[in-house]
């Protein structure tokens, strides 16, 4: 930024880099001026190896301080990248994922390593796992599959059919989207799978069979059928599968009916089911379902 003093013309330098040791200058959107060194910009960014050749910088000094570089960056992006780049401190675990998107697109522009492979690095930081889509999504467009790996795990808490969560996945290439989509489907799946085959609920899985306790009144399972639709649902809404055996599983109308359920022959009234049995193989249905793509 430019202001005019009794005058003359007062440049506005970031108070962090204002070395008058630094030749070259770059200035934000915002006209703020930042000195940096040639030598760490042409050792660390392709992009300014090929603007400031060796052979030119002494005679581009003075030009280049009269005329600074004007970079498409806001401040915040270009002080996040300079310090990354400069090897100085920074604050990028308090960086919000729009501005460290903002860095990544300022750092391949640039054509350096060194910041991108920061930010590689920040990302996997829980504060950025409420962004589950957005890491997702910047991870498998850089290539980097185990923070992909991370990020689609995250995802398991989202429904990916919430029309809220479109914008984001329409930025995915077909493979990504697909990978996501089948991991999603594939645990809800493989849970149905489960409570349709495992042992435990082969007695409940039956259309009708016999009262456990009486062994004379026959009785309907429509309550764990219930319950099952119910759990599925769940897992389509919410693949990480964290409500089912919760507190809120407690207050569900299908699992007061399912576990309340008795015989009715008058003299029996036994439970139809054992919840606590039951539960258990429920909650041993959840364990080995795939958790990344």
């Amino acid at each position: 930024m430019l202001n005019t003093h009794l005058g003359e013309t007062v440049r506005k330098y970031h108070p962090r880099f204002d070395s008058p040791h630094a030749k070259v200058i770059l200035r934000s959107r915002e006209g703020t001026l930042y000195r940096t060194s040639a030598f760490t910009l042409r050792n660390t960014s392709g992009y300014f190896r090929n603007l400031l050749p060796p052979a030119q910088h002494q005679t581009q000094t003075t030009h280049q301080q009269e005329n600074p570089i004007l970079i498409d960056a806001s401040d915040t992006t270009l002080e996040l990248v300079l310090r990354m780049l400069c090897g100085l401190e920074t604050a990028i675990w308090t960086a919000t994922f729009d501005e460290l998107e903002d860095a990544v697109v300022l750092i391949e522009r640039w054509d350096t390593a060194g910041p991108l492979s920061i930010i590689r690095s920040a990302i996997t930081a829980p504060p950025f796992h409420a962004e589950s889509l957005r890491l997702y999504a910047l991870a498998t467009r850089l290539g980097w599959e185990e923070e992909a790996q991370l990020a689609s795990t995250h995802t398991l808490s989202l429904s990916l059919h919430d029309e809220d969560h479109t914008p984001r996945l329409e930025q995915l290439k077909s493979k990504h989207l697909l990978s996501l989509s089948r991991l999603h489907r594939s645990r809800r799946d493989m849970f149905k799978h489960a409570l349709d085959t495992h042992v435990t609920f082969s007695h409940a899985n039956s259309p009708r069979t016999i009262c456990q306790r009486c062994q004379l009144q026959e009785i309907d399972n429509y309550p764990w059928r219930e319950l099952k639709m119910r759990m599925f649902m769940e897992m389509d809404r919410r693949p990480l599968g964290d409500t089912i055996g919760s507190l809120d599983m407690e207050e569900w109308a299908e699992s007061v009916v399912c576990w309340g359920a008795r015989c009715p022959k008058e003299q029996c009234s036994g439970l139809y089911y054992d919840k606590r049995v039951m539960m258990r193989s429920i909650m041993s249905c959840l364990v080995g379902l795939p958790l990344t793509v």
